[in-house]
Formats: structure tokens, sequence, C-alpha cells
């Protein structure tokens, strides 16, 4: 039968490196620390899948596409993007694991629609050759499309199924879904739809519906009324791809000119600091000519005194008679050539002062010229200075100019781009709503002849033996004569429901059921997705919680078996667990080890430099 391959899940953002897991054909195995993004994995894959949300995690903060990447069953490559928060799914007919700007080769939306065909759900099951498959909706007969979610949660199960109370047949554990649950599991193990049964309604059945067929007209008038265009769905999408586009052309030169602005707002910075520096040694400069220049008129003035001093001591060397002029002796004590002695001694005195103070002038007026070159360097430095910060204001300026524009032309295409994606998700609505009324009016009477809703007897053995295999092969204990009870829809190992066991045995029981019900389907050439996604299927420790059941101890003989036994499975499987793998399966099945840190290896899921 047609089967579908998964081959990556990437995650795209502008200047962000791409947060990327690609699956091997067969096993692959995502294993490490907890809150590294093994389970967000899970539930990207899912929401790729046609899922109606996700919840994003901090580090996803700035990834705008989701890329998952699938082999279809005629072995074409095809790449589904989806952005965070979207209902509308891009695809195209090539892999692609990178940042996506080219126009889609087919847009659908993730919202399963029966009426419109243009699904996501749709275009898959038509590739595999389901799209006409009808599967019972009610217990009076009546039938609807099968659709992808009916299957993927038989292939894909997160931590919270995996552990959960309700059962693995049913997706939702509700009574309103319970009969089309149980059909998809029939329908699975022996290959066969429920026809198509018109089925009318009694006199009750037809005062209930009126009631709701109004209710939803009423609802489909009130979202008409907030339409604000005319434009169909197509042209809305046509008209998204558009706008998405000028965004991304304009948000490129926005991130340019943000930077330019950026460096122009550094470097005038950088320039106002120099001049401020400028400024503070201009004033040191200033100051220290202004002591130095007084310093040299000082020693100039006494260099002029002494020369005075010196030239009236030689005037005063004249005088022949009275007191000595030099030392005040009278005329009776004074020597023979008294005053000519004394005359060369203040000659002496005189030169030997002046000869210091020139010394001192000459060291000092070096000191000068060099803080008045300075000084007139700083002037000019300063005035360049100065002329830089003009230029950098006017740069900036404009700059500042251009950031307006830019940023105007990408607030109007953010609020278009707001406008046509409202109208889209009005749109999506009131034809979900159509579809409900649809399948309203479609209801029909309880017929007198019900067909059989009940798996044969041979065939539910058969599923059982291929249950009790994989629990065998696993090891698991206290799970012996296993089997899938019909009437309950859950299943039961050791004489107990899977309910009534802990959380580590209905994690395993679950999974045995998921891959039991895979290899079933391949082995009998069944319709199947072809792959299934565990995440935690072998909980080997938990601390211990107030209401956990008792059961029994799952050894790591279970992880070993469980893994060695996942090696020959016939389809593709993708285990996401927090212990780890045996060293056999790190050789030969395709193997991601997130560690936490950065220094230890692959951190999680996204990369951890960004974050």
């Amino acid at each position: 039968m047609s089967e579908l391959q998964l081959t990556h899940l990437t995650y795209c953002g502008a200047n962000l490196p791409p947060a990327q897991i690609v699956f091997g054909p067969e096993l692959t195995v995502i294993y490490g620390t907890s809150d590294t993004g093994k389970s967000f994995i899970v539930k990207s894959i899912e929401y790729m899948l046609g899922g109606a949300d996700l919840a994003m995690v901090p580090e996803g903060d700035g990834y705008t596409q989701i890329l998952l990447g699938l082999l279809m069953p005629d072995g074409s490559p095809l790449t589904l993007v989806r952005a965070p928060d979207s209902n509308s799914i891009f695809l195209y007919h090539a892999d692609l694991r990178d940042l996506v700007m080219a126009t889609p080769d087919a847009s659908v939306t993730a919202v399963h629609n029966a009426r419109s065909r243009n699904s996501l759900s749709i275009h898959l099951l038509r590739a595999l050759g389901l799209d006409e498959v009808l599967i019972r909706k009610n217990e009076a007969g009546g039938t609807r499309p099968l659709a992808l979610s009916d299957l993927l949660h038989l292939s894909l199960v997160t931590e919270k199924r995996m552990i959960g109370d309700v059962p693995p047949v049913l997706r939702t554990g509700t009574a309103s879904t319970r009969t089309a649950e149980l059909s998809v599991m029939r329908f699975l193990v022996t290959g066969e739809g429920d026809p198509a049964v018109d089925t009318g309604l009694n006199a009750g059945q037809r005062r209930v519906h009126k009631g709701q067929v109004q209710l939803l007209d009423q609802l489909v008038l009130d979202l008409s009324a907030k339409l604000v265009t005319q434009e169909n769905e197509r042209q809305l999408r046509d008209r998204l791809i558009r706008i998405r586009t000028a965004l991304d052309e304009q948000s490129a030169p926005l991130r340019q000119v943000n930077e330019s602005h950026r460096e122009a707002v550094d470097s005038r910075m950088e320039t106002a600091r120099e001049l401020a520096a400028l400024d503070e040694r201009l004033t040191e400069v200033s100051d220290l000519l202004g002591r130095f220049k007084l310093l040299e008129a000082q020693y100039r003035s006494d260099l002029e005194r002494l020369a005075m001093v010196n030239e009236a001591g030689s005037i005063l060397g004249y005088f022949k008679v009275g007191t000595c002029p030099f030392c005040g002796a009278e005329r009776e004590h004074q020597q023979a050539n008294h005053r000519v002695e004394e005359t060369t001694q203040l000659h002496i005195a005189v030169q030997a002062e002046a000869a210091k103070t020139t010394a001192l002038l000459a060291d000092l007026l070096p000191t000068i010229a060099d803080l008045d070159g300075e000084q007139t360097a700083l002037i000019s430095r300063r005035v360049e200075a100065q002329s830089d910060i003009g230029v950098w204001d006017q740069i900036i300026a404009d700059l500042e100019g251009g950031i307006a524009a830019l940023r105007s032309n990408v607030e109007e295409l953010v609020e278009e781009r707001s406008i046509v994606e409202r109208e889209l998700e009005l749109q999506a609505r009131i034809a979900e709503l159509d579809d409900k009324k649809s399948r309203l009016v479609g209801e029909g009477a309880v017929v007198t002849t019900r067909p059989t809703q009940h798996i044969p007897t041979a065939t539910v053995g058969a599923f059982d033996s291929i249950l009790q295999q994989t629990l065998n092969a696993w090891q698991v204990p206290a799970a012996d004569h296993a089997e899938y009870d019909q009437y309950y829809a859950e299943i039961r190992a050791g004489g107990r429901k899977r309910i009534e066991r802990g959380k580590g045995m209905r994690s395993v029981l679950h999974s045995a059921f998921t891959t039991a019900l895979a290899r079933f389907c391949m082995d009998r050439d069944l319709h199947h997705l072809g792959f299934v996604v565990l995440d935690s299927p072998v909980v080997t420790f938990r601390d211990p919680e107030p209401d956990d059941i008792d059961d029994v101890e799952l050894t790591s003989t279970v992880v070993d078996r469980f893994y060695k036994d996942m090696l020959s499975f016939p389809g593709q499987a993708i285990i996401m667990e927090n212990g780890d793998p045996p060293t056999k399966v790190l050789s030969e099945a395709v193997t991601y080890h997130f560690t936490g840190t950065v220094s230890g290896g692959r951190a999680g899921f996204f990369p951890a430099s960004m974050r």
C-alpha cells in the first residue's frame, strides 16, 4: 500500500540559523536531557500535518517558517511550509530545507473540510488513495469521509497521550467521536471502509437539527458581515503571498538602513568623546602655557635686573673716597685695591646668578615651544572634530528620514497582511460552519439494517497475536494474554486493562499497540501512514506521584529489547527518549543527542548560540 515518509523538520527565520532534524528512512532516535525540545519536535510534526495549534517555546522566537519534508508514495519530494499560528499551509514539490521565498506550487488549509477539497488532509489522502474512504460517524450508520487526523493519532503519539487514560484507539475519548474512532480502527485492520448509507431523522431529531441549522446560519451571517473584501480564498491567499514577498523585500533595506544608522550614531559618539578629550587637553595645555610664560617673563626680568646690577657695580667702582658702596667700610678701614676687589666679587656673583637664570630659561623655552605646537595641533583637530560631528549629524538625520519612510511602508504592509489573514480566518470559520451545517442537513433517519461495526473475530485474533509478539520481544513483565477489547476499545495485558496500570506500563502498552498496528498493516499490505512517532515510549523510572497506581517495574532489559525490535521495524520509526539507547542503536540508527549544554555537543533542537 501507499505510504508516506518524513525526511526533515526545519525551523527558519530571517538572520537565524535553521533549527533542523533530518529523519532517517528507518529508525531515528532523539535522546538526552529534558527540556531540550524533544517533545516539541513531536508536537511540531503533528502541527505540520494539520494540527490545530502549536505552543511555541521561547527558543523559537524569531522563527517564522516551519518546514516539514515528506517523500510521497510515488517517491517524489514534498515540502510543507506553515507559519506559527496560521491555518495556511503552502506546498512545494521539492525538497526545501531553508527559508522559502518562492511562490508555492499549491496552497491548502490545515482545517479538514470535505466540501472545499482544498485541505492538507484531502491532498495527502488523495496521494495515499484514501480520499474516497468513508467511515461510520454515528450509531445510525451515517458516514463521513476519512480525515488525515483519523490516522495520525494512531501513528504519532505525544508524551501526554502516551501515559494518558484515553485508550490508544480513541483520539479524544469523547462519546460523540467514539463511533468514528472505532470505525477507523476497523478500516485499518480489515482494509474495508463503511458503505454510504442514506439516513433520515425522526421528528424529535428534526426539531433539534432545525434549531442547530438555524444557529449555524446565524453564525455564518454574523461572520460574513465582518468580511471587508469581496475576494475569494484563492485571491486572498495570492494577495497574502504578494504581501509577504513585499515585506521580505522591504525588511532587508530597513535592516540595512538601521545598521547604517547604528554605525553612524556610534561614530558620532566616538567623535564626541574625542572632542571632549581634546577640550580637556586644551584646557591643561592653556593652563601650563600661562604658567610657563609667566615664569619666562620672570626669568627675563631677573636677567635684566642682574644686568643693571652688574652695570651699577662697574659705575660704583669708580668712586675713590668715602665709605665703600659695596661693603660699607669706612675709608680708614679699607685696604689698597679694596674697591677693585669688591667690584670683581660683585661681577662674579652677578654673572653666576645670570648664568643660572639663563640655563633655566633655556630649559623652559623648548617646553613652551612644544606646548605651543601641541596647542595649535589640538585647536586644528578640534575644528576637524566639530566638523565631523556636523557631518555625522547630517548623515544621521538623512538615515532617520529613510528609516521613517521604510518603516511606514512596512507598517502599511503589516496592517494589510493582518487584514488579509483576518479575512482568511473568517472565511475558514465560515467554511467550517458550512461544513457542520451540511453534515447536519445530510443526516437522515435510523435505517432498519445497520452495517456491522465490529471487527471479525479472526482479524482481532491475528492482531492480538502481533501485539503479544511485540510485548514478548520487548520482554515486558506481567503482559501475557495481550488483546484488543473491542467493547471497551481498550488494550488488556496480564489480565488488566491498560487504564488500570501505572504510567510506565501505560506508556509501554501504548507503544506496543501503535507499533503492532503498524506491523499488522504493513505485513498485510493494508493502509497505514507508513511511520510511527513515539514520545517517551519506554519509561524506566519516574518520580513517585500521589496518584500513581502500583505496577511492575520496567527494567533496562525492556529498553534494550525495545530498541533491538525497533531496528527491524518494517516502516519508519522516530523515537524520543530521555535515556541513552544501547550502543548497537547508536551505530545502526540515525541518532541525535541533546545535552542541554553548549559545551557538551548539541544543546537541543534550537541552536543554543542564538538563544
